[in-house]
């Protein structure tokens, strides 16, 4: 994808949220262009066509609004023809813990439905692609393998899964992520005994036990961070 095009489009889910501020405004173009996972996603068309998209753990809505912006794109033709066709969701619901950005959400992303919650007792119905960007980590393991089986019990078959994680090792770049991690929650105003992380290979056999095909790709370019995206698809036995 163009990074061009893309900054662009960035800007354009931006603007969803001048109702809700400048700083929401700003933080959105930052998210959206700083964090390769959302390029990824649209690029790599994982978000299925006409889909009900779940977003757990939502913050302000910037994926709700960068697909907002994707189909507005393709329906005033400047979407590029080699590019997988934007999802143009069906439906978007998101569930943030967080009553502010919950509401800056719902006033960008009017169209859409934003829940304050929590992810381990909020319903999710059914659904047809799930979004989890670095959150599993701050609920403990037991809380994490019940979110993903609610997750799976919510996917019809072919659903998918959109899963980032860090991989937990001894590596510098583990540490980084660690620490930027602390640091961003404590500056949010959260406080965290500890994360609750594993190795990519822990991960993946959990993903694959609930009956998931699992694909992984490192989703740190342009970071410090020991990030990868799961990519699961769930194939109903």
């Amino acid at each position: 994808m163009s990074d061009a095009f893309f900054r662009a489009l960035a800007r354009d889910a931006a603007a969803h949220y001048q109702p809700a501020g400048r700083f929401a405004r700003h933080f959105a173009y930052g998210k959206l262009t700083g964090d390769p996972a959302f390029a990824h996603i649209l690029s790599g068309g994982l978000v299925p066509a006409h889909a009900r998209v779940l977003d757990l753990g939502c913050g302000q809505g910037v994926l709700a609004a960068l697909l907002l912006a994707a189909r507005a794109a393709r329906s005033r033709g400047a979407w590029p023809e080699r590019w997988p066709q934007p999802a143009d969701p069906a439906r978007l619901t998101g569930v943030d813990l967080v009553e502010r950005d919950v509401e800056r959400a719902r006033r960008a992303c009017p169209d859409g439905r934003f829940v304050a919650g929590d992810i381990r007792t909020t319903g999710f119905g059914p659904t047809d692609a799930v979004v989890i960007l670095d959150v599993l980590h701050y609920i403990d393991y037991a809380a994490q393998a019940e979110v993903l089986r609610r997750v799976r019990d919510a996917l019809g078959a072919g659903g998918v899964l959109l899963l980032r994680v860090g991989d937990e090792s001894p590596s510098l770049r583990f540490r980084i992520t660690v620490a930027v991690d602390r640091l961003v929650m404590w500056l949010r105003g959260h406080r965290f005994d500890r994360l609750y992380c594993k190795p990519l290979a822990a991960w993946t056999a959990e993903l694959e036990a609930l009956g998931f095909s699992v694909a992984a790709a490192p989703m740190s370019a342009g970071t410090p961070f020991a990030n990868v995206l799961l990519v699961a698809r769930y194939h109903a036995r």
